[in-house]
């Protein structure tokens, strides 16, 4: 299976920083945000990967290429552990931009010729899950055959379910439908999709129909998943694992802790320093 990285949005939330530094590159500690997902991919087997940026996101491009000075000066210098360092991941990374912001919808159009006809696994790098078990893989198993639409899917407590798409249980693990952003008091459920899907062939041309009802503005694939959850194609899979969401200031700050706190090397230090500041504000 090979995957599709959507990262040519704006980043407005993380605005001045975005207007230079695409949000996808904001480190944890110091790692890319985006590196998350491909450690996750490669985790997974997936090899091939695709990354939707736009003009401003440059940046990537370069961070997955080789740094020959970088390398040249830890040879020179017998540091040799350093090269690993930056060395690029052993995977086939490919970029295309989305030339105009027309939504994930149109993104993932973008990466038509790229799936070749095959099943892909998408993800959106607000979302990283760490733990043993990479999250594209619980997803690929959880696909019964490759017409199969798979959504990674989260309980929430039920005050929040009008931040999330939530889904619409169906029948013998199926899923009826994504209601976004549904009221408190009348969500079908407390599972919400967070983003990371395996999409089949068959929602491009649900998506091109899309894109043709839609005049001017950005669309989505929530629709084109539903029409296909209405023809018993689409099933959630509650995932293992710890969500750091990265698409908004707070959750960025806290996904920087967890991260860090789960690094042996900074843990225990990070943690004396918490206690005198939890102590600070008594």
């Amino acid at each position: 299976m090979k995957g599709i990285i959507i990262a040519a949005g704006y980043g407005t939330r993380f605005l001045p920083c975005t207007k230079t530094i695409p949000k996808e590159m904001f480190p944890l500690v110091n790692k890319p945000a985006i590196t998350f997902i491909i450690d996750e991919f490669l985790a997974s087997g997936i090899k091939d990967i695709l990354i939707v940026t736009s003009r401003r996101k440059k940046a990537l491009d370069d961070y997955f290429d080789r740094e020959v000075e970088l390398e040249s000066v830890f040879m020179r210098e017998g540091k040799t552990a350093q090269l690993g360092i930056i060395a690029p991941p052993d995977a086939n990374i490919y970029f295309t931009r989305q030339q105009t912001m027309r939504g994930t919808g149109d993104a993932i159009l973008l990466a038509e010729s790229f799936a070749a006809g095959e099943p892909v696994c998408v993800a959106y790098p607000d979302d990283i899950v760490i733990g043993s078990d990479p999250l594209a893989a619980q997803l690929m198993r959880a696909a019964r055959g490759p017409e199969d639409c798979v959504l990674g899917v989260m309980a929430v407590p039920r005050d929040e379910v009008n931040r999330y798409g939530i889904i619409t249980p169906g029948e013998n693990g199926r899923v009826s439908g994504i209601i976004e952003k549904p009221p408190v008091d009348s969500a079908p459920s407390c599972l919400a999709t967070i983003g990371r899907y395996i999409l089949p062939p068959s929602i491009y041309p649900l998506l091109r129909a899309e894109r043709e009802r839609v005049t001017g503005g950005e669309f989505y694939h929530v629709g084109s998943v539903n029409t296909l959850a209405e023809q018993g194609l689409v099933c959630g899979t509650e995932f293992s694992g710890k969500r750091l969401d990265v698409g908004e200031p707070v959750g960025y700050v806290k996904a920087i802790m967890e991260y860090a706190l789960s690094r042996p090397e900074w843990a225990g230090e990070l943690r004396t320093w918490m206690k005198e500041q939890v102590a600070d504000f008594r």
